[in-house]
C-alpha cells in the first residue's frame, strides 16, 4: 500500500472520529462528557459549553472532509498538524484538573500523537510531489 493510501485512511479516520465526537456532544452532550478526563461537571446547566464544544469538533472533521474530497493534500497535512492543537489543549485541560493520567494522555495525548504523525505524513507525501512540479530556476544570464 502506498503512503498516499496510507494517508488517506488515516485521514478519513480522523475526519470520521472528529465528526462523531462533534455529533454526539451536540446531539448528547450529557452523556458525552463521562469519559473525557475532568473530574467535575459544570454546575447548573452545562449543555450550552458542550454543544459548543461539539460545534468545533464537527467543523474540525468538515474541514478535514472537505480536504479529503478536493483533493487538496498538502494543505491537508498542514490542516491536521494544526488540528492536533485541540487535543493536546485538552490533554493539558485534564491534567491542570487533576483528572486521570490515563484519560489524558491515553486519550487526548494519544489522539493528538495521531492527528500530527497523519499530518507529518501526508506532507512527506506531498512534498515530494511538491519538489517534482516546482518550475526550474531559470539560467542566468553569462
Amino acid at each position: 500500500m502506498s503512503l498516499k493510501n496510507v494517508n488517506t485512511v488515516l485521514a478519513t479516520v480522523c475526519a470520521l472520529f472528529v465528526l462523531y465526537l462533534g455529533l454526539s456532544f451536540i446531539l448528547v452532550p450529557e452523556a458525552s462528557t463521562q469519559g473525557v478526563g475532568l473530574p467535575t461537571w459544570p454546575a447548573g446547566n452545562g449543555d450550552g459549553f458542550l454543544i459548543m464544544k461539539g460545534t468545533r469538533e464537527f467543523s474540525m472533521g468538515l474541514v478535514i472532509g472537505i480536504l479529503l474530497l478536493t483533493g487538496h493534500r498538502r494543505a491537508l497535512g498542514w490542516v491536521l498538524l494544526m488540528e492536533a492543537v485541540a487535543p493536546f489543549g485538552d490533554m493539558i485541560n485534564v491534567l491542570a484538573h487533576h483528572g486521570p493520567l490515563a484519560a489524558a494522555f491515553g486519550i487526548h495525548g494519544l489522539t493528538s500523537a495521531l492527528i500530527a504523525i497523519t499530518g507529518l505524513l501526508t506532507l512527506r507525501e506531498t512534498s515530494k510531489a511538491h519538489k517534482a512540479t516546482a518550475p526550474a530556476p531559470a539560467a542566468q544570464p553569462a
